[in-house]
């Protein structure tokens, strides 16, 4: 993640231009009646219930379902539109299912607004099962469901309760034998420590005064990341704190990703400067900097009986890291430096994931650039990691196929290692918040409750879209650094404050807020 300050604001805006997926295993299933008409391509553009398709609203508003032109592989799609108010459900029967786990595959557009936009699978014989519809107007973007089939039978559901002119549209349905889910639900909590050392306060969504990783915990988190700067100015996310943290960590059940940075503060697309205690160091030395850092102190964390799970290898290193012997301008070396702390992680323990970490997730043209380079110079990694941010990467149909692309290219599983929203826009300390303009919004999510929540749903089901199981989960960034009083974004300055605390996962109030509903996604 970046500094926070109105200069780096801008110069960062033109960016925006070996671990499994452990999910509940397919039972033995197959469709004895397979969706008829998938694809809307039966019908005449008009037709308000597509053959094999039914239609109800309880107001009267059928109409606002029908077939039109625009399909997104065919002539023609499914869209929900009416010039006034309207709820109306397109849906499809099927019976004669083998009992199993069955997936729904769709892909969608919509402009937004809606009360509910979203696919069910319901009267399966277990809870129905919904994925809501991402807003999104530029691209098609697939979203999946999955439910375990019980009563021979399900519903496919395509549903809206809208506004006057909102819409939707609908095409490619798939409904197959397969299951859907994420394995890593986490969130980035690397100033918890220090925030809590200068009073910070964390409370569960009734009031109550907790341990933040215990709220994260209870609401369904299950890995924490945590940064490490070689030494920093304040003490902070350096070997010793991390450590204690990590107890901490694994002492509620999660696992654990270290996020080495390299540096002896943030370390991102625009700087990536050595640790003061590596100046001058020779390319070979640095080498060795880099794995005798990194394998001391994911030993230790071993040595204590809290070894890390996962490994990121530098931070959001699009221009590389340890500058200038780092740069992706010199890319042999930088294969050099990767791969030295690869090669680390693995001698602590060959089971932890080494993870190689890039910005700007909608890139498609520059993730493909930097990756083909990697593999070319041999650099050695297990998955990828994509920081996305909506309001700089682009959009989340850019996203998605940036993502898939990187998985299916490199045969990798992907993860998102940041994202956030905006829960509102004013702040509660003196620093300016970073987004803190309505102009500065994603399109069709609002600096609210319900908007961050929102947010979080929608990218975690493109994380959970990826094809072939290869979409491993989401990190949440920074969901515990709340407006405190010395726990700001300059490691070297105490008096520096934070221009991320609406977007933290506690509200002002310090209670846990309704986004962390996300953590409960399949």
């Amino acid at each position: 993640m970046f500094h926070p300050r109105r200069t780096l604001k801008a110069l960062l805006l033109p960016l925006a231009a070996g671990l499994a997926l452990t999910l509940l295993p397919a039972q033995s299933a197959h469709a004895a009646s397979t969706l008829t008409n998938p694809g809307f391509e039966s019908d005449a553009t008009g037709t308000a219930a597509p053959a094999g398709w039914s239609t109800y609203s309880a107001g009267g508003q059928s109409a606002a379902s029908f077939t039109e032109s625009g399909g997104r592989s065919g002539s023609y799609r499914l869209t929900h539109y009416s010039a006034s108010a309207y709820k109306v459900e397109t849906y499809q029967y099927l019976s004669g299912l083998t009992n199993g786990t069955y997936k729904l595959t769709a892909w969608v557009r919509s402009g937004g607004g809606q009360n509910s936009a979203y696919l069910a699978l319901k009267n399966c014989g277990s809870a129905e099962q919904r994925t809501d519809i991402p807003v999104e107007s530029s691209g098609w973007i697939r979203i999946v469901a999955s439910v375990a089939v019980t009563s021979n039978q399900c519903t496919i559901s395509v549903n809206s309760d809208a506004r006057a002119g909102n819409w939707i549209n609908v095409d490619d349905l798939t409904f197959t034998a397969g299951s859907t889910g994420l394995a890593v639900k986490g969130s980035d909590v690397s100033s918890l420590v220090k925030s809590e050392a200068k009073g910070g306060v964390y409370k569960n969504s009734s009031g109550t005064t907790g341990d933040a990783l215990t709220i994260l915990k209870s609401a369904g988190q299950n890995y924490a990341r945590l940064k490490v700067w070689v030494n920093p100015a304040d003490g902070y996310n350096n070997k010793t704190r991390v450590l204690a943290a990590a107890k901490r960590v694994k002492a509620q059940g999660m696992k654990l990703l270290v996020d080495f940075h390299y540096s002896d503060t943030w370390a991102d697309p625009g700087v990536q400067t050595k640790p003061a205690a590596w100046a001058g160091h020779s390319y070979g030395q640095l080498k060795t900097d880099v794995h005798h850092h990194t394998y001391d102190v994911l030993n230790a964390l071993k040595a204590q009986g809290t070894t890390a799970d996962m490994v990121q290898v530098g931070n959001e290193i699009n221009g590389g890291m340890l500058w200038n012997e780092g740069s992706t301008s010199n890319w042999p070396q930088l294969a050099g430096l990767l791969n030295s702390g690869y090669d680390a992680v693995k001698a602590v323990d060959s089971g932890t994931t080494v993870a190689l970490h890039l910005a700007q997730g909608g890139d498609l043209a520059g993730t493909r650039r930097w990756f083909d380079s990697a593999v070319s110079n041999g650099v050695k990694f297990d998955v990828i990691g994509l920081s996305y941010y909506g309001y700089w990467h682009g959009t989340l149909a850019a996203f998605q196929t940036t993502l898939d692309d990187a998985a299916s290219r490199y045969g990798k599983p992907v993860y998102v290692a940041e994202t956030a929203y905006p829960f509102r826009l004013d702040s509660k300390d003196p620093t300016e918040n970073i987004i803190d303009l309505a102009s500065e919004l994603v399109p069709g999510y609002a600096a609210s409750t319900a908007g961050q929540t929102q947010w979080m749903k929608d990218v975690a089901s493109i994380v959970e879209a990826v094809p072939n199981g290869r979409g491993l989960g989401i990190f949440y960034w920074e969901s515990t650094w709340t407006a405190v009083t010395g726990n700001g974004w300059d490691p070297t300055d105490p008096s520096s404050g934070n221009g991320w605390e609406n977007q933290a996962l506690f509200g002002y109030d310090a209670k846990a807020l309704p986004a962390m509903a996300w953590f409960s996604h399949r």
